[in-house]
Order: C-alpha cells, then structure tokens, then sequence
C-alpha cells in the first residue's frame, strides 16, 4: 500500500534548498577558478592590464559581421614564462641614441679598413652590446606631412641638421624655412631641378611606356631623383653611406621616398640579380674605374637584361667642366676612358651621351658576349654559382652569367611585362620554373589571398583606408609581395623584406612585378635611421626567428624603426603573439589580438599595436643640440 503523499509546501521547501545549493556551488567553482588561473587579464603583466585596445590603431567599428568582437586566449594559451620575464621593463635610451642605426655606429666603424670604404659596411654590435632601451624620438618631434606634401617639407624638429642647407647651399639641395625644410628638387650636377632632370634624361631613352619600372640610385644624396621619378610611375632604391653628409638617407626617409643606408665597398649590394631596369650616378663619388671594375661588376649583376647604366658627373663633359672640378683635361680624359673599356668588357652598349648625361645599356642575353670573351681580355665568367645570394657576399670580379637563351633577340631570363601589367603577370622565375615549389597556379592563389587578407585588416584597422595615414611601409618577410601588391592602389610604398634566413629566396620575383625589397637578416638591425616606417608588417616573423634569436631583440628593432603612433601587423602562431603582445605591452604600445580571417578555430591569429607618442625631454634635446 503506497505512502501518504507529501503535501505542496513541502516539496516546494525541497526545490529551494537543492536550488540554493547547486547555485552556491556554481558561483564557488567560478570564483575559485577564476582565482586560479589569474583572471580574465593574465596574458598581461599587471602594470598594463589597463592598455589592451586602441580604439585609433585597431577599430572594430567597420568590422564585417563575422569580425570577432573579443578575443580571450586565457584557459588555453598561457605562455611559460618566469616572473622575472613578466615584469621586465625597457627605459628610455639616451637622446644621443635618438638617431643611432646600430650596424652603421660611427665609432664602431673606426675599427674597420678605410681601404674600399670597408669601415662604412654594416658592423653590427655582439650581443653583448645590444640596446635593452627605447630609442626617443627628439623633442618636438611631429608626424611627416602627408604625402605628396612631404617631398618638398620636412618638419626641422624631426630631422634636426642644418649642415647640408650651407654645405649644398649653391646646389639647391635642401633650404631651412623657420620649422620646416624645404627641398626644391635640385642636385648636384641638376642645380635647375630633378624634374627637369629627369626630362633631359627622357630625351635619351624611354621613360613612359611601362619598360622601365625599378631603378637604383647609387649615392642618392636627399634621393630627389627617386622622389621626382614615382610621378611617372618609376620606384627608386635610393642609398647612400652614413658620412659627412649628415642625415641625407634620413631626410629621404622623412619625404617619403624609398631610401637605405648602404655603400659600394667590398660585399655585394643586398638585392637579387636582374632586379632593376635602370642604374644612376650623379656624381655619386664611385670609383668606377679602379679595383678591376668591381663596382660596374657589381651593377652588371644586379641590372636587368637590356637595363640601362646612366652616369652624370666627373668625368662625363670632362671639356666644359674640367675647371670647375678642379682637375686637369688630361685626368678626366683619362678616367673616362678607363670607365668606357670597363662598361665594353662587360659587354655594355655605350647608346647616348648628351651634354652631361652618358648613358649604357646591358645586353639582353651573353650569347655574343661570350664570342667575345674568347678574343678578348674581359672578365671572365663567374662559374656556377647563386647569382642572387647577396646577404654578406663578398663582390667578385667575374661577370655574373645571365640565363641561357636559344637566339640572340630572346631576353635572358625571360621578358617582363610592362607597368602596370607587370605587377599581376606571371614573374619569368616562376613561369620557368626557377623558384623551388612555387607555380603559376600559387603565385596567382596567393595575390587573391593577399587581397582578401587587406580587406579584413582594413575592417580591424580603419586607419588603412584613410589616405594620407602610412606613406612608408615594411613587410618584414615579404615572400611573393602580395601585401605590397594589395596596397598598391593606395599612396604608399612597402619595402618588401626577404629575411636571410627564409627558405625560398623570393625577392627575385618580388623584383619582377615591379616591387622593390631587400634582404635582411632580423637577429641583427636593419640598414635605416629610427623612425623610418609609419606601418610595419610581420607575418609568421617570430616562428621563423624561434631559437634563432631573442623575441625581444627584434621588437626592440621594430620599437626603434617605427614612428611614433605607428602601427604594426603581426601574423603569426598564437602561442608566439601571447609573448610578443607581453613584450610589447612593456615597450607601452597598445595591441589587441584578433581571430585569423579563416575564424577562430585557425590558431594563426592577428595582434594589432600602435607604439604610443612620446619624445625625448625638451632639456636633453636642448643639451645634445648644444
């Protein structure tokens, strides 16, 4: 017989007493795991927990529908690190590091050979020696007019040198107006400007019909060649040493135009064979006659099949300049006949010389080149070897082999298209199948993916589609260039990076589309002043560089190279940015990391940062200036 049945009330008391529990022991397991595991904030150290997001560098406003909108890697990826690690914090550097580029240090070159401007080389410090500070910016220091303003006006505040203002002054290189500079466009041997240079120049050969693309000034002084030649569509690698000339690749940098410090010494210039359409010296001060020829070697190498070699300047219209070089007929004379027999042993075509200006062009193949090696006293052909690799590589004197070819009338190499059809073609190094693992097929997937991949860092960054906000950028390792191609619709320009250490050299054909770049090794510092780049790019960087060199090392770099309120890219596996974004929080910059465009289940994901404005104290700028 069954039991009474429980009345209402009572089963009612039941259900509270079992509801209270279960929600007491909710709330307890919640709090404790919380205490456990540190928080909705332990990825960062507590003295940053308040700056994780910069509305300014990494809007999410614009976002598409599926952007994510918070992203907490807190019960998954936590990195290993001792306290120690945690809490580190970066000081300020001196203000006389405010312009410190640590593989070119003046007083650390003194060790070198003068012999070949060996000491102006790269030289970088052990690393023992490293900076564990942040190079300041000088006091006053102002964001760079927009661009095309600023090929003509630097702020004075962020480039504060007056030498070349009287140096230059007869020249028309640079004038000093209250807070600004103002750069006319002249030159050396263009007193009446670039742009009218240039124009002598298009008399001579063709610069309007796409051909020509890519050129390289070697000793660029302010680089208003490049500057004045990016309105005809023809991008500029300008370099010159760090020397007397005080801050000359820096005020390139600061107008927006494509620059690095570099010297023609005793290694080969850090870029691939056939990868410019034209080379240019105006009085750029080479010796191009002595050493064998090395340095027109040198220029051999790295110009394209049928590219050109244009020379202005001692010892070019040695008649009617002569006096006021300050040197006999007879020297002149001499060292212009000495740089005719090298450019002939190369196999170069003297085709114009004009007032002041001389021009050569290199064949498009060696076929007939090579029937002339056998008469001749030439320099002879460099045996087999990578004609690309440039990364501490000593010069030879033997004449880099171009492609084999069939006819005397097939480019070497295969020819490129014109600009702009250059930029989306097909590169001849893969379509021939040259590039280890790299087909038609990828190379065409990759430029879409690089385009999808721009629309979605424009919804997390808004800044990216405001013209005018980036005017110089670095992709740190560039592979094919795709980010640069993405961009290229947009007033800026990318220095593309192949690292050194990367398993494909790419930066062949980064070349041919009409991109520029170099090679660089990120264990070590970059060729380039402070405050160079307005956006940097790193994609897959830190996984790349994972035991080869230390995380902050490289970020201590980038903190160096970038401007104030400058923003960066990364990409990379999600447990290296964890320790990046811990970094970089106690360099002071603002970051957030964000889902892969794929989703979150992708564990490649994105961290947006924006290095915060700050200066050297206005005393410390006043005492180094004094």
């Amino acid at each position: 017989m069954a039991g009474p049945k429980p009345s209402k009330p009572s089963i009612i008391r039941t259900n509270v007493y079992s509801l209270t529990l279960i929600l007491f022991l909710c709330i307890f397991s919640y709090l404790f795991g919380l205490w456990q595991h540190g928080g909705p904030t332990s990825l960062l150290p507590a003295t940053t927990s308040t700056t994780t997001v910069v509305d300014i560098a990494c809007s999410t406003a614009t976002a598409t529908a599926t952007a994510p909108k918070t992203i907490d890697f807190t019960a998954h990826h936590v990195a290993a690190t001792s306290s120690e690690a945690v809490m580190k914090t970066y000081p300020l550097c001196n203000i006389s590091y405010s312009e410190y580029t640590p593989c070119q240090d003046g007083k650390r070159s003194l060790k070198f050979s003068r012999r070949r401007l060996i000491y102006r080389e790269r030289h970088c410090p052990a690393k023992s020696e490293l900076l564990k500070c942040r190079v300041p910016a000088p006091y006053g220091y102002r964001n760079p007019f927009a661009w095309p303003t600023s090929r003509d006006l630097v702020w004075y505040a962020n480039v504060p040198h007056k030498e070349l203002t009287v140096e230059k002054a007869v020249q028309n290189w640079i004038r000093y107006e209250g807070d600004r500079f103002r750069f006319p466009g002249g030159g050396t041997m263009f007193p009446n400007g670039a742009d009218a240079y240039i124009d002598d120049i298009g008399k001579l050969i063709n610069l309007n019909d796409g051909s020509i693309r890519t050129a390289i000034d070697t000793g660029c002084g302010v680089a208003s060649w490049g500057a004045y030649l990016l309105s005809r569509n023809i991008i500029t690698m300008s370099f010159a040493p760090r020397d007397t000339h005080e801050a000359q690749v820096q005020f390139a940098l600061e107008r927006g135009v494509p620059a690095l410090i570099g010297v023609l010494a005793a290694e080969r210039l850090p870029y691939p064979s056939r990868a410019f359409d034209m080379a240019h010296c105006s009085r750029c001060l080479i010796p191009w006659n002595q050493f064998g020829g090395i340095y027109l070697i040198e220029v051999d190498r790295v110009l394209r099949p049928g590219g050109y070699w244009i020379l202005s300047g001692p010892p070019i219209n040695w008649k009617k300049h002569a006096r006021g070089w300050q040197r006999t007929k007879e020297d002149l004379n001499k060292e212009q006949t000495a740089i005719e027999n090298v450019a002939k042993s190369l196999c170069w075509e003297k085709i114009k010389e004009k007032g002041d200006i001389a021009i050569w062009r290199k064949p498009i193949n060696h076929l007939n080149c090579k029937t002339n090696q056998k008469l001749s006293q030439n320099p002879p052909f460099c045996p087999v070897q990578d004609p690309d690799k440039a990364w501490y590589t000593q010069m030879g004197t033997c004449l880099t082999r171009l492609p084999e070819v069939s006819s005397n009338r097939e480019t070497a190499g295969g020819e490129l298209a014109k600009w702009p059809q250059r930029l989306n073609a097909v590169p001849p190094r893969i379509s021939k199948g040259t590039v280890k693992g790299i087909t038609p097929e990828i190379f065409q997937q990759n430029s879409e993916l690089w385009k999808k991949r721009l629309s979605y860092y424009k919804a997390m960054n808004n800044q990216l589609g405001q013209s005018g906000r980036y005017r110089n950028i670095l992709d740190m390792n560039a592979h094919l260039g795709g980010f640069a191609a993405a961009l290229i619709d947009f007033p800026v320009w990318v220095m593309n990076v192949v690292p050194a250490e990367a398993k494909i050299n790419t930066l062949g054909v980064i070349y041919e589309r009409g991109l520029i770049g170099t090679y660089t090794n990120w264990c070590e510092a970059m060729s380039t002043y402070p405050r160079t780049y307005d956006l940097i790019h790193a994609d897959s960087v830190f996984s790349l560089y994972k035991d080869r060199c230390e995380t902050e090392d490289i970020l201590l770099e980038m903190d160096r190279i970038l401007r104030p309120e400058g923003g960066v890219i990364f990409r990379d596996d999600v447990d290296e940015l964890v320790k990046v974004k811990r970094i970089i929080d106690a360099l002071k910059w603002q970051s957030q990391i964000v889902d892969h465009e794929d989703g979150p289940l992708e564990r490649e994901k994105l961290l947006f940062a924006v290095k915060l404005y700050w200066t050297a104290p206005a005393e410390e700028t006043a005492s180094e200036s004094s």
